[in-house]
């Protein structure tokens, strides 16, 4: 009698080593490979990452929805523009975003205030996308924080084609101590809709990043609306009592949690 073939059940894959890891980022990690290139669906994927982060540079700010939501949070909104005049001169001449435009430098002007406390500006910066989606959640937890701290606030000021150091002329012009920008970030090919948060104490043209400090990566995937208001809240009451930000003032906030 002829042997039965064996009935042996086929040998599992090995599980991957690397699935651990991809479960806790977006990081490109272990494609895998098809001969001397990555496999067509990593490929098309990086080629699908790139394109999310070319549009987030050439978004636009969606102020016709934006504007709204704002002012039902009862603050008086205004907008400027730097003195870039369109989005390729915006990319190709990064000082110019630094600097308001002449019409919008004497709007804010003649709404000097006396004893602000903070100016908050809306700026588009790499990816005008990160403010439209993130910028009115962010604000929603911190600004009542700020009320409830007393601090006085000036008109919130939304700008378009802007870079970060536009907030020094702002805040300046509105007469205010502290300036926060909300700005788009560089887009990443996996993060093309972040949103960073910088404030400057004493805000005058002329500072440098070294006057500034950052809270990035503002979006549900990375710091979350919750926390990144914590923080921020934290950070502005430490700038404000001990008069300076940048490189002097550090983050604290995680520290005080651990006592």
């Amino acid at each position: 009698m002829a042997d039965l073939p064996s009935s042996t059940p086929p040998e599992r894959p090995a599980p991957d080593p690397w699935a651990t890891l991809k479960a806790h980022t977006a990081a490109r990690i272990a494609l895998g490979r098809t001969g001397t290139s990555v496999p067509l669906r990593e490929a098309l994927a990086f080629r699908l990452a790139h394109a999310h982060a070319r549009d987030a540079v050439y978004s636009v700010l969606e102020t016709e929805k934006l504007l709204p939501e704002v002012a039902r949070l009862n603050v008086p909104v205004c907008e400027v523009k730097s003195q870039a005049h369109d989005r390729q001169e915006y990319l190709q001449r990064p000082d110019l975003g630094r600097l308001l435009h002449e019409e919008s430098s004497a709007l804010l002007k003649n709404q000097l205030l006396r004893e602000v406390d903070l100016a908050v500006i809306l700026a588009d910066g790499l990816s005008a996308a990160a403010v439209n989606e993130h910028a009115v959640p962010l604000l929603q937890r911190l600004l009542p924080k700020l009320h409830e701290a007393g601090l006085q606030l000036a008109p919130l000021v939304v700008a378009t084609q802007a870079r970060v150091a536009i907030g020094d002329e702002v805040g300046e012009a509105l007469g205010a101590q502290l300036s926060l920008v909300l700005i788009g970030e560089r887009p990443g090919l996996s993060s093309p809709r972040s949103l960073g948060a910088y404030f400057t104490y004493g805000p005058r043209p002329g500072l440098t990043d070294e006057a500034r400090n950052c809270v990035s990566n503002i979006r549900p995937e990375g710091l979350n609306y919750d926390l990144a208001a914590e923080r921020l809240f934290f950070l502005l009451h430490e700038s404000l009592r001990r008069k300076l930000s940048g490189v002097q003032l550090k983050d604290g906030s995680q520290l005080l949690e651990r006592f």
